[in-house]
């Protein structure tokens, strides 16, 4: 399962479990988890073992917990890297979907965003799964499923982003756009709010990261490499 707290597709009970990237936020993001690299990329075996120890091979499992599919995305990880193009969840979509959407989530924040990467020996390693994404299965047309937000995110932020002027954005992984900000740290691929909350001393943590730049950072499961973020 996606972890949250280390990753920003992770999920609390996991260890990475932001997509951010609590140690929440990922950067994509999204570079919102750790050691993404451009050339990210995993086999559909590599997949099937995460996926077994994620959601025990249930590629359409979807048990009301908050994380959908085989590899269990939550609502916003699975938007966040380009799923909903698919299905409205991750269980509502084919394997092929959801290997080829974890590619870029795998890209956005690295093997940290799932806490079952080290059972199933996931890393960066380059290879093209090419899976066949052309099928869709039954939830294409299903309604957009809110966005799912871990206990221990802040309270509810509105998901529409409001577009900031071009000069003071970023662009993602995916195409949107999203605020720069213009704190002292800029984010890299990798990053997570709780690593930088940890790496530069400060004091409150990821809440208080959070908190100092709430007018960039909407969800703190995803932060993007090039925002600029205020640490105090």
């Amino acid at each position: 399962m996606l972890l949250s707290s280390k990753g920003k597709h992770r999920r609390p009970s996991k260890a990475v479990r932001v997509a951010t990237l609590a140690g929440v936020a990922g950067a994509a993001v999204a570079v919102p988890l750790m050691g993404a690299t451009g050339a990210s990329a995993a086999s559909v075996s590599t997949w099937d073992a995460v996926a077994q120890c994620e959601s025990g091979g249930n590629w359409s499992i979807n048990t009301g917990n908050g994380y959908y599919g085989g590899l269990q995305f939550s609502a916003s990880s699975w938007a966040a890297a380009g799923g909903t193009q698919y299905a409205a969840r991750a269980d509502l979509a084919t394997k092929g979907q959801q290997i080829a959407t974890a590619e870029k989530l795998l890209a956005l924040q690295g093997p940290g965003a799932w806490a079952c990467a080290g059972a199933g020996g996931l890393t960066n390693d380059g290879v093209d799964p090419g899976v066949d994404t052309g099928s869709a299965k039954n939830g294409d047309t299903a309604p957009q499923a809110a966005p799912e937000r871990k206990a221990e995110q802040p309270t509810t932020r509105s998901e529409t982003r409001t577009a900031p002027k071009a000069e003071k954005t970023v662009t993602t992984p995916t195409g949107d756009k999203v605020k720069k900000g213009d704190g002292e740290y800029k984010v890299k691929a990798g990053d997570t709010l709780s690593k930088i909350a940890k790496a530069k001393d400060v004091k409150g943590g990821w809440h208080k990261l959070f908190t100092l730049n709430d007018d960039i950072v909407e969800n703190a499961d995803l932060i993007f490499p090039g925002q600029q973020l205020h640490l105090k």
